[in-house]
């Protein structure tokens, strides 16, 4: 009889790698697995009792923005809990390996709704490094629950090589020194194992400080010259760059193909987002994939629309959320950081006059439906309002829509909280994204949004929607949450087999009874009085298992997590 540090007893095994589940015990000892056994029977210091229940490796969150949180918070529970064991950082051009703690905190904030202060506070304490590799050093050195892998943000290194100021004024470019010194810190970020490079052109993306408050991400003001000069090493090295288009040009996206396409040369593997069903166009999901499958195909292109495999569902504490940086009316009260004078703008009529007007619109690309109709309001000192959308308030009051909303922001502020669906909403329209080869799962934003959006948890609700619906085989699921991510990013990732890493979740579909979609919070770690949106659902994964290390059971974190246990660690990309 085998002896191992931890065996994983009669489950319904898969390996990651598309083939259908077989039932067998799982041994593992010093961090690897050692045997996947039907026959031999196992004995360990540890056994979970896995019958009935579905044993695969961990899942990936490729799209997160935990860049400050490990720092403070390195166990990031809220992935370990819905059975994640590896998170990809530094997405959407933002990392911490190069900028000081006042750009970072200036970068992250708005765009991220981040707190200001607890980004450069996390940055500002913890950084003890000066390049990727000691960057690397520092994150493999701290107490991780889920393994890190990361992205080098370009509006990191555009900072550090012009200085914020330059980074965002739209006449300065770097010199063709500052460019060369780029493209040096991007090749040091690959040779110390990251992914690739992050970038963004959405205009959506601001920066927050009293320094250049409203300006756009510095990644935004890079011509396409510098994108260049920097994705030749990524396709050299077969390294990825993922980036947030500008989605008020479709034109541009079709630079990202141009960029990828691989007919004449070795393609650039690319990673856009996003790849929804949205509501206010639904012929987007549509010819996003298929302008995505020409490119792939005649093109010769790597390239991945990501997809959150859920409605996309947001909150807003009145009208901090990042849908109103699409249009004007919406941007100007964002700009606005103080409330008293924010407030005085929301009650001007002739702001008003403009804000009903840009909600009005009906043409012109965008991502929110803008319908007044089909937003719930949660919370209100107002009691008789809660319940009810804003149109049926303004129908109530004999008043627009958008007054309706307005009047309520500028009484109460930030206590007037309200969720709408922007996107995913049609089940028949998110079955056929999930089975596109040019779409991968993984949008979550984890980290990120902490008022707004809670998707931490959503490969279980991928999972819990293939249980009930059947689009899918079950085996082609958990490998695309698992061994398709972990092998298109090249990670020592996604695969349960002998020899490989054991990061393994035991999922319990006896869980699967709908409360994945209900609504939660939890106290922000390390921040008083600050509460986040999360996910709730801890009788669905029995057992999530790091590098060997058994980090949680059916809601209970194991002692030390996230202080004193080391369980996940930096990885690699694998590769040339």
């Amino acid at each position: 009889m085998t002896r191992c540090d931890v065996v994983i007893r009669g489950g319904s095994v898969f390996d990651g790698t598309g083939a259908p589940a077989r039932v067998a015990d799982v041994g593992v000892s010093g961090g690897k697995v050692v045997a996947v056994s039907a026959g031999e029977p196992l004995d360990g210091e540890r056994v979970i009792d896995a019958v009935g229940k579905w044993v695969m490796p961990g899942m990936l969150d490729v799209h997160t923005h935990y860049d400050a949180e490990v720092l403070g918070s390195p166990g990031l529970g809220e992935s370990v809990r819905h059975g994640v064991t590896t998170v990809v950082i530094g997405n959407c051009s933002l990392s911490t390996v190069y900028s000081e703690a006042d750009d970072c905190a200036d970068m992250f904030a708005r765009v991220e709704a981040l707190p200001w202060d607890a980004v450069h506070a996390a940055v500002k304490e913890h950084k003890n490094w000066d390049d990727p590799k000691s960057y690397a050093a520092a994150l493999a050195g701290r107490p991780l629950g889920a393994n890190v892998a990361a992205l080098l943000g370009h509006s990191d290194i555009r900072v550090a090589v012009m200085g914020l100021g330059r980074a965002v004024d739209t006449h300065a470019k770097p010199t063709d020194a500052e460019l060369a010194r780029m493209r040096r810190m991007l090749t040091d970020a690959l040779d110390a194992g990251f992914l690739g490079l992050s970038t963004i052109r959405s205009s959506f993306s601001k920066l927050e400080g009293a320094r250049f408050p409203a300006r756009q991400l510095p990644s935004t003001y890079a011509t396409w010259r510098e994108y260049g000069a920097l994705n030749r090493i990524l396709r050299q090295r077969n390294r990825i760059h993922q980036s947030t288009p500008n989605l008020t040009s479709r034109l541009e996206i079709a630079r990202y193909f141009a960029q990828s396409a691989g007919r004449f040369r070795k393609p650039l593997k690319t990673t856009l987002i996003a790849g929804m069903d949205v509501k206010a166009d639904r012929t987007v999901a549509r010819a996003a994939t298929t302008a995505a499958r020409l490119a792939n195909t005649v093109g010769a292109a790597q390239f991945r629309w990501q997809h959150l495999p859920v409605p996309f569902e947001v909150y807003a504490d009145g009208i901090d959320l990042v849908i109103f940086e699409e249009f004007g009316a919406g941007v100007a009260a964002l700009n606005i950081r103080d409330v008293m004078k924010r407030g005085e703008l929301l009650a001007d009529e002739s702001y008003r006059r403009q804000f009903r007007k840009d909600l009005a619109k009906k043409y012109g690309p965008r991502v929110w439906h803008r319908d007044l109709y089909d937003a719930e309001i949660m919370a209100c000192p107002e009691p008789d309002v809660v319940g009810r959308s804003f149109g049926e308030v303004a129908d109530a009051r004999g008043i627009h829509p958008a007054d309706a909303l307005l009047d309520l922001v500028v009484a109460h502020g930030t206590q007037l909280r309200w969720r709408t669906v922007i996107a995913n909403d049609q089940a028949d329209v998110l079955d056929r994204l999930q089975t596109s080869p040019v779409v991968q799962l993984g949008f979550a934003d984890s980290g990120a949004h902490l008022r707004n959006m809670a998707f931490y948890n959503f490969g279980l609700r991928l999972l819990e929607r293939v249980h009930e619906r059947k689009f899918m085989p079950l085996e082609t699921a958990v490998h695309r949450l698992t061994g398709e991510l972990a092998d298109w990013y090249g990670l020592d990732a996604g695969r349960l087999t002998e020899g490989a890493r054991a990061d393994i979740t035991v999922i319990d579909p006896s869980g699967f009874t709908g409360a994945s979609a209900e609504y939660a919070e939890a106290p922000f770690p390390g921040i008083d009085g600050l509460h986040r949106m999360v996910n709730r659902n801890d009788r669905a994964v029995a057992a999530t298992l790091v590098n060997g290390e058994l980090l949680y059971e059916y809601g209970e974190f194991a002692p030390g997590f996230g202080t004193t246990l080391h369980a996940g660690t930096f990885l690699q990309a694998t590769g040339s």
